[in-house]
């Protein structure tokens, strides 16, 4: 939710880094891969870290697993260089090393041969602290309202380099998950990811270990700290499997737990039935709340609303708490391989927005969404614009509000019968799930044969170039009118609105003829960007 630009489907404005510190280079991720990263496979991360609040600082170590594809001399993760990188051990050795520009660099005194191996670096110092977030990324230090300290942590631009060394790219996560060992005063919460271990008491500190199974990106590793009450429930996935729904909320509003849980479990429940089963109930369901406005953290998802709820279907709704939600399956399930192909994890997270409307307060309601969204979208740049982009590049508004209204698109084309079961196939399939990363191509690929049809047209002018559908209407004797499409080569359907009623058509360069006495409506219920040509 990083960079959304417009209010669409109940979502908040949000500006594109206008300040200049998220202008700096350093707060992106992702770029063209490193060649000695390239050859290595991240298999797990164990941040362990004690946390000073009184001077803002972290002080600790992070243990890498990983597997070299090809044997090499160096070794390259990044970290940003606020910190004082004290030593650096591989296999149990210490290795020289260079840490500049975000950069440490291990300069290995003997060739690390191909296969498994361990990096432990210990570090500390002042993280980078956020100005806006989550609009900005870096530590946010605060206090409740009843002086309690709160910390918070946002990364999905910086990346997990913001407080731990790591390859820094989306097309690498640890695949055997991570552990966190959080040591914070004794009177605070940690939430963090996955499963709590333990948590462990010695005089003022408490040490809260946080384990994770399932392969997670690397802005999503990241912990929250807080005077947290813990609100758990248990619950029933759509596939019968038993698990956990919890709310780490701050005491001060424990009061509005039980309300907020009632209204999660029927988001949770809705997105089940379009989605499948919740991705990652082996750990539990869990948000916790935040001084900043939210983020998809995967298993502990963050909100800060404030319990501002509107109401869909006469029930109270709450717009973060969905989205937010929604980017379990679209973002950290199925995860995009490069920052270009991004608009599958928002795009199609915002589409799941409107079908909560469509849900309950039916068709008409959804399709309204789209024709008041459809102003909103901007057409600067295509959707997908090219490999090896960066986090700061890759976010436009576009790649939420035409990644959504293609969606539309696409389940106009394919119709209802075909294209919601292909939507769950996709997101229950593993071969586009977990460690199986995907970009447009797959989304594509995969579609075009659930539709039976070749529909590489439509995703190429959709998310590929900012043309819009033209459709060309001329004018014939006896009320007759010819229909065509103009920049596209295969058919699609088209409702078309005549004298006689709305009729739905399937159009192509050749065209069809209509007869009406007065000048047909051509798409009346907008499922198309589209360019009118009337003559």
């Amino acid at each position: 939710m990083k960079k959304l630009l417009t209010i669409l489907f109940a979502a908040v404005c949000i500006s594109s880094s206008a300040n200049a510190q998220a202008k700096d280079s350093v707060l992106t991720s992702g770029g063209k891969l490193k060649p000695e990263q390239a050859i290595m496979d991240v298999r797990h991360y164990t941040i362990a870290l004690n946390l000073d609040f009184k001077d803002r600082t972290i002080d600790g170590y992070t243990a890498i697993d990983v597997i070299m594809a090809k044997p090499t001399n160096v070794l390259l993760f990044d970290l940003m260089d606020t910190y004082k990188v004290k030593s650096v051990l591989v296999n149990g050795k210490k290795q020289a090393f260079g840490y500049k520009n975000n950069l440490i660099t291990v300069n290995l005194d003997k060739e690390l041969p191909v296969g498994k191996a361990s990096v432990k670096v210990f570090y500390d110092g002042k993280p980078h602290v956020a100005r806006r977030p989550p609009w900005d990324d870096g530590f946010t230090w605060t206090q409740d309202s009843t002086g309690h300290q709160w910390m918070a942590i946002t990364a999905e631009g910086a990346g997990g380099k913001l407080y731990y060394p790591c390859k820094d790219h989306p097309s690498d996560e640890p695949n055997e998950g991570v552990d966190m060992m959080i040591t914070v005063p004794k009177d605070l919460v940690v939430a963090g990811p996955g499963l709590l271990k333990d948590v462990k008491r010695h005089g003022e500190t408490a040490t809260y270990h946080w384990k994770t199974n399932y392969t997670i990106n690397n802005y999503s590793i990241l912990f929250n700290v807080g005077d947290y009450k813990v609100f758990s429930r248990p619950f029933t996935t759509v596939d019968g499997t038993k698990t956990t729904v919890q709310f780490y909320v701050l005491k001060e509003h424990a009061d509005k737990a039980e309300h907020f849980l009632d209204v999660f479990e029927k988001t949770i429940h809705e997105q089940e039935k379009y989605f499948g089963e919740y991705p990652f109930a082996k750990e539990k369901i869990a948000m916790v709340e935040t001084p900043h406005l939210g983020m998809e953290h995967q298993t502990m998802v963050a909100y800060g609303n404030k319990f501002r709820y509107t109401k869909i279907g006469g029930q109270d709704y709450d717009w973060l708490m969905h989205h937010e939600f929604g980017h379990e399956w679209w973002g950290n399930k199925v995860t995009a391989k490069d920052w270009a192909d991004y608009w599958i994890h928002e795009g199609i997270c915002s589409f799941g927005d409107a079908l909560y409307t469509r849900e309950f307060e039916g068709e008409a309601a959804y399709n309204k969404i789209f024709q008041h969204s459809i102003f909103g979208i901007q057409n600067n740049l295509p959707v997908v614009q090219h490999p090896d982009m960066d986090e700061e590049a890759a976010y436009i508004n576009d790649i939420y509000s035409k990644g959504a209204f293609f969606m539309h698109t696409l389940r106009y084309v394919m119709g209802d019968s075909t294209f919601f079961p292909a939507l769950k196939k996709f997101v229950t399939s593993p071969q586009y799930t977990y460690d199986n990363l995907v970009n447009t191509n797959d989304v594509e690929q995969f579609f075009t044969k659930a539709a039976g049809r070749d529909l590489k047209p439509l995703f190429n002018l959709y998310l590929r170039t900012t043309d819009k559908l033209e459709i060309h209407v001329q004018a014939l004797p006896g009320n007759k009118y010819l229909v065509q499409l103009q920049n596209i080569s295969i058919p699609l359907p088209l409702d078309i609105a005549t004298d006689a009623g709305t009729k739905r058509v399937m159009v192509d360069s050749k065209g069809v003829k209509i007869e009406s006495k007065t000048l047909p409506v051509i798409d009346p219920e907008v499922f198309y960007i589209k360019k009118l040509i009337i003559e």
